[in-house]
């Protein structure tokens, strides 16, 4: 049988301060640098979405735009940015 420790008040205000610093992080994180995402380091998921969203890296699906046509290896910045494309997520 384990004995438990019971929390003390700073225990829970500590846990609460990384919760708001760990959200805080992920809110200001922001647009991706145009000279990360011009590089041709592979990017994760999230910068690779941002860099593609802001034009800066061609498009890897195979749905087409708002003029028909395909827009795979093609460099289309999103509504967000200031381009035609729609956000639909």
């Amino acid at each position: 049988m384990v004995a438990r420790i019971p929390q003390t008040s700073t225990d829970s205000i500590n846990i609460h301060m990384r919760i708001i610093e760990f959200t805080r992080d992920i809110e200001e994180r922001g647009k991706t640098p145009r000279s990360k995402c011009q590089s041709t380091v592979k990017l994760g998921s999230s910068d690779q979405s941002s860099c593609v969203a802001q034009g800066l890296r061609a498009r890897q699906s195979g749905k087409k735009g708002p003029k028909g046509k395909v827009l795979r290896g093609r460099k289309v910045k999103a509504q967000k940015y200031g381009g035609p494309l729609k956000d639909y997520s």
